[in-house]
């Protein structure tokens, strides 16, 4: 019976740890932002690597797949990947509005509540907390709830 148990705890934290950073401990893949309004992102886990994208706006989310020693491999909101120092990036939550094409979406003053304004295609906002399947966002001096569906950067 012990060696059943112990087999079984082995087996489970493999499997949790399967979903965890080998240099944080944090879960992978998780959001972040970029720092500053100067960040690349290199083609390989080095400075030696050439630069691959270079993001001039901070608050910019990407999305951490993997972990390399002080590295980040990243991916962005249209599927671009590379790999961005640690020292690049922040713990704030920003995500970006996306709809099709120039299609505003509506910013409500609670959860299925009423519509008090719209928020175009590709801003970067603030993640303040997320329900089920809505985000209260802010921008500037407003915040409001968005639907997930139209918003990068939440599971």
């Amino acid at each position: 019976m012990f060696k059943f148990l112990l087999i079984l705890i082995i087996l489970f934290s493999s499997i949790s740890s399967a979903n965890t950073g080998s240099e944080t401990g944090f879960e992978i893949p998780r959001y972040v932002s970029i720092k500053s309004n100067d960040a690349n992102i290199r083609v390989g886990p080095s400075m030696n690597y050439p630069i691959k994208i270079k993001y001039i706006k901070k608050d910019y989310p990407l999305r951490i797949i993997e972990e390399y020693e002080d590295w980040r491999k990243v991916v962005d909101h249209q599927k671009n990947i590379g790999w961005i120092h640690r020292s690049l990036i922040s713990g704030n939550r920003t995500g970006i509005i996306t709809s099709n094409g120039n299609e505003k979406i509506n910013i409500l003053n609670t959860v299925d509540g009423l519509t008090i304004g719209k928020i175009g295609n590709k801003n970067i906002v603030f993640i303040n907390k997320c329900k089920i399947e809505w985000c209260l966002i802010s921008i500037d001096k407003y915040s409001g709830w968005v639907n997930k569906k139209n918003l990068w950067g939440v599971k």
